[in-house]
């Protein structure tokens, strides 16, 4: 069997299955919140809109881009290949005609859209409801589609990068708590060339900058303090490349490693 159609059959199996499971359930609840926190900012606000709207919009993306689509990625990332190790099916797979690298990439493929689809309906609903009385405003969609293709982006580093440390180490997850809400959160903030050293860095580089008020420039939005940009174009290069290089990485590992089952 080539391995494109094997990437295909193996997408579109885990791409139902995980539809289905208990862990999509409870990660769907929790893109719930920004949306009723959403509901409850507008409550409060009584219809007006301006800089608080702004304020509370950049809130959600906080909860987006440093914990939403990182906890997402680190269980999803982590399952690819763990999950059959540890269920002991990838002796069901294995056995069928499929190339070993076919089985990550397809089930990597699956939970990132999976993953999308959770964060644009939750981003979607949020967005717009703070947002609701700017929506004659175009700039508003740019805007909107802005952070949707950052998160974007975002999932497909991360849970490549997961997906990595699920293929080489036994307890991925605990080692990816500490990347991804310790040395994530911490290095952003440091000076200069050190926080090149995150994904998260150059996700916010790609962030819009929120005007200052009175039009003097560029404001320090909550995301961005601190930062010191990477330009767009090899913010997107990096994360491209992040993304690829790790998956590359766990296919060829999933290859040439012998998984033992414990007892």
């Amino acid at each position: 069997m080539n391995t494109p159609r094997s990437i295909r059959e193996i997408f579109g199996f885990f791409f139902f299955l995980g539809r289905r499971t208990g862990k999509t359930r409870v990660f769907a609840l929790l893109g719930l919140i920004p949306v009723v926190l959403a509901v409850v900012v507008r409550i409060v606000l009584h219809g007006r809109s301006g800089d608080i709207a702004a304020v509370f919009t950049e809130i959600l993306m906080v909860f987006f881009l440093q914990f939403y689509i990182v906890i997402l990625a680190l269980f999803y990332g982590t399952s690819v290949t763990a999950e059959e190790v540890e269920n002991r099916t990838l002796s069901y797979l294995i056995t069928r005609p499929l190339p070993k690298p076919a089985i990550v990439l397809g089930k990597y493929a699956a939970y990132a859209l999976l993953m999308f689809a959770m964060v644009a309906v939750s981003l979607t609903l949020s967005f717009f409801v703070m947002n609701a009385a700017r929506l004659r405003e175009p700039a508003l969609y740019l805007t909107f589609l802005s952070y949707l293709g950052v998160l974007g982006l975002g999932i497909l580093a991360y849970t490549a990068f997961f997906t990595f440390l699920g293929t080489v180490l036994k307890r991925a997850i605990l080692v990816g708590l500490v990347f991804g809400f310790g040395w994530e959160n911490v290095i952003q903030y440091f000076p200069g060339s050190t926080q090149r050293f995150s994904i998260v860095h150059y996700l916010k580089s790609l962030l819009p900058y929120r005007p200052a008020p009175g039009g003097g420039g560029k404001g320090v939005a909550l995301l961005l303090f601190r930062l010191e940009p990477t330009s767009t174009l090899l913010a997107v290069l990096a994360l491209i490349g992040i993304g690829a290089a790790f998956l590359a990485l766990a296919c060829w590992l999933f290859r040439m490693k012998e998984y033992l089952y414990e007892e």
